[in-house]
């Protein structure tokens, strides 16, 4: 949630709280009591949830510039990732390429999102039909275990931006620290990218898989860019294809049995699954920010 739109958001919530304020003749003392108690803890609630709300993004900012600030020199060719998080990366590179400290940059977008995000910014774009190595890319996960393997795709651009990632020599992912896990699956759905044509057949394939077997796939609908259930119209990807989300009650048991399973299933473009690709994850959380290194 962006900062501007949260503000909006929390003034909407005020405006009852703000009339239930206004003058009011009260029987007795107890029930003028009862009615002080009842608002203040209202007040409270809402500070608490917006200073909830403004720290999850200001970690995201966080990690995003320091991603941008440590790992990005001039001359690179960079991909950009989508999401929540990746927005601020995007942010961080156009800054510093307004301001001149960086140069000679361009980036590979993994969503018309991030295309139009980048373009707005002045950020110079390629394709990997002119640039097939990169030398760094950075985005965001969905869920991120001990190994360091990713669930990405809560945002519906898995196949652009696992195209564009595993070209790259480091692959940076920024989160906070709600998304670390000790297994793959229950945190997040993982998300699967199929074709159009015969959905349904493939998305039962899918689930009977013996390395996602007990999962519940469901296809999504509405919008492409969140596993929310948000429109009666079966959602399409930027590349023209179905989501399949599969719900997990336990951990994967291996993720890279899974991904190699799940990507050899005929009907089946690709997968959230990133495994063994990330070079470094930038966390932040309440004690700061931190780097864990892939092995």
């Amino acid at each position: 949630m962006k900062v501007s739109s949260f503000f909006l958001a929390s003034s909407v919530a005020f405006s009852p709280l703000a009339s239930a304020f206004a003058p009011t003749t009260f029987r007795s003392l107890s029930t003028a009591d009862s009615f002080v108690s009842t608002h203040r803890s209202s007040h409270n609630s809402i500070q608490t949830f917006l200073k909830m709300a403004l720290s999850q993004d200001e970690l995201k900012k966080q990690v995003g510039y320091k991603a941008v600030d440590d790992y990005v020199k001039s001359g690179m060719v960079v991909g950009l990732g989508t999401g929540s998080t990746a927005y601020f990366a995007v942010e961080r590179l156009g800054q510093l390429l307004k301001d001149g400290t960086l140069k000679d940059i361009v980036a590979i977008p993994t969503s018309v999102r991030t295309k139009e995000q980048a373009e707005q910014l002045g950020i110079p774009l390629v394709t990997l039909d002119t640039h097939s190595k990169l030398d760094v890319a950075i985005d965001g996960a969905d869920e991120v275990d001990p190994n360091l393997n990713l669930v990405k795709g809560g945002g519906g651009a898995l196949l652009r931006e696992k195209m564009v990632e595993v070209c790259a020599d480091k692959f940076i992912v920024i989160v906070d620290e709600s998304k670390l896990c000790d297994g793959l699956g229950p945190g997040f759905p993982l998300p699967v990218e199929i074709t159009p044509f015969c959905h349904e057949h493939t998305l039962r394939t899918v689930a009977n898989l013996p390395s996602v077997a007990g999962c519940k796939p469901v296809l999504r609908m509405g919008s492409s860019s969140n596993n929310k259930n948000d429109g009666d119209e079966i959602a399409v990807t930027d590349n023209g294809n179905y989501i399949v989300d599969l719900h997990f009650d336990e951990p994967i048991k291996d993720p890279a049995k899974a991904a190699l399973e799940i990507k050899n299933t005929v009907g089946v473009v690709d997968h959230g699954l990133f495994c063994g690709m990330t070079t470094a994850v930038i966390i932040a959380g309440a004690d700061g920010i931190s780097v864990k290194e892939a092995a």
